[in-house]
């Protein structure tokens, strides 16, 4: 029987009517399309030759084109050569790359690591990691199940946490006046919310605003969630990718480490080493002792086991070869500066256009924020008019993915902001 993929109309057969209404899922009303994705598809659909896309995160070269890591390549050809088999992986994953992931987030010299206490499960790339953290705050968290995000945060936040059984809210982040972080506002937050409240934090590269606090801002940040007794959750998916260091990106989450937090941390390999469809990440949690480490290792298995039984291998290969191959891994950390230093690049460029153009508006977060994303400032309306008359598709917030910018469209790219700012495009 041939499934019906569109509502029938009253001039549909009166048999064909009664079997829709009749349906089982009759009554299941259509979702939502996905906001970032719905801005990719509405660029696949357009046919002119001067489109852009600045919607979804991923990285492009000079030429707009996806970008194959050679660290990525040369691992893949090492993996190879050793004829690897194609069986399951633990439910925790592959150890050679768990322990190096916990190792690049942490720190060679994390006194949690020299202890042997922290507990750590490969998960499906980022989104998969903050699953089956919010799973397990959910279900072994001693003190209120309310986790609070940045306002605002990524789009995937709250569904994930949402399903995983807690309650969501908000705290101050984005100042509009400034287009800068609004630090004065988060630490009110921090200070008035429940003690032993779920805070998560982006580790770096804050998305979708590219605003990050400084090294002596995270140090505050500390301090009152140590105060507050806050537990810290750290989502760090653009370690290295932010600035080119990866040390540097990682402060926030060793600092706290370093102060005596027990944090738990969401790592993701897809940016940083462009793996994106091999969905590899990982989930960790800073345990008292190794003894404790072991049961709570025991329980993320008991909640991955039902979600997926395992993840996948070959992406995790990949991973572990590169960060356990000494002349592979310095290869990697010049082709992830050399990526971060090209959306650099395209800041300045932005910046300077603009001014050179005389867009109104001051336009120095362009180069302040780090990262993949900016947040333009741009409203509702304007995004609207660079998609309808300009072909340029972005996040109706305003929010801009850097990578999608290069030398053949950025100049295009720039009239057409200062154009719509203006109310001439």
């Amino acid at each position: 029987m041939q499934a019906i993929s569109r509502p029938l109309t009253r001039s549909a057969p009166l048999s064909l009517r009664r079997a829709a209404a009749l349906s089982t899922w009759s009554a299941v009303p259509a979702g939502p399309p996905d906001p970032i994705l719905g801005v990719t598809e509405a660029f696949k659909a357009d046919k002119d030759s001067r489109k852009i896309n600045l919607g979804v995160g991923a990285y492009r070269d000079e030429n707009g084109k996806p970008y194959v890591l050679n660290s990525v390549k040369k691992a893949e050809q090492i993996i190879e050569s050793g004829q690897p088999d194609k069986e399951y992986l633990p439910i925790t994953g592959l150890a050679e790359f768990t322990k190096a992931a916990v190792k690049l987030a942490y720190g060679g010299d994390s006194a949690p690591l020299a202890g042997n206490s922290v507990a750590v499960t490969q998960a499906i790339s980022g989104t998969g990691a903050l699953r089956i953290g919010g799973a397990f705050l959910g279900r072994f968290y001693p003190h209120a199940k309310t986790i609070y995000i940045p306002s605002p945060s990524w789009g995937n936040h709250t569904p994930i946490f949402r399903d995983s059984g807690l309650e969501v809210k908000q705290y101050r982040y984005f100042d509009k006046k400034t287009v800068g972080l609004d630090l004065a506002g988060l630490k009110e937050d921090l200070k008035n919310m429940p003690e032993k409240s779920i805070v998560l934090f982006h580790a770096c590269a804050h998305n979708p605003t590219g605003i990050d606090p400084t090294p002596e801002q995270w140090k505050e940040i500390s301090e009152v969630v140590k105060e507050k007794q806050l537990f810290p959750f750290f989502d760090m998916a653009y370690q290295g990718f932010s600035s080119g260091d990866f040390s540097r990106d990682a402060f926030a989450v060793r600092h706290f480490v370093a102060q005596g937090h027990q944090v738990v941390v969401s790592q993701s390999f897809a940016k940083n080493m462009g793996l994106y469809g091999e969905r590899v990440g990982a989930f960790s949690i800073v345990a008292a002792d190794p003894e404790e480490k072991a049961r709570v290792e025991s329980q993320l298995k008991i909640i991955v086991r039902p979600m997926y039984s395992n993840p996948p291998l070959h992406g995790a290969r990949i991973a572990a070869t590169i960060l356990n191959n000494q002349k592979l891994y310095q290869e990697w950390e010049g082709e992830v500066k050399h990526m971060a230093n090209r959306i650099i690049s395209m800041r300045d460029r932005l910046y300077n256009n603009l001014v050179a153009l005389g867009t109104p508006s001051e336009w120095g977060h362009i180069k302040s924020q780090i990262g993949m994303f900016s947040y333009t400032g741009l409203s509702q309306p304007q995004t609207k008019a660079l998609a309808e008359k300009a072909h340029i598709y972005l996040t109706a917030d305003g929010r801009i993915s850097m990578a999608g910018l290069n030398g053949h469209n950025i100049d295009y790219f720039s009239e057409c902001v200062s154009k719509v700012v203006k109310g001439t495009l």
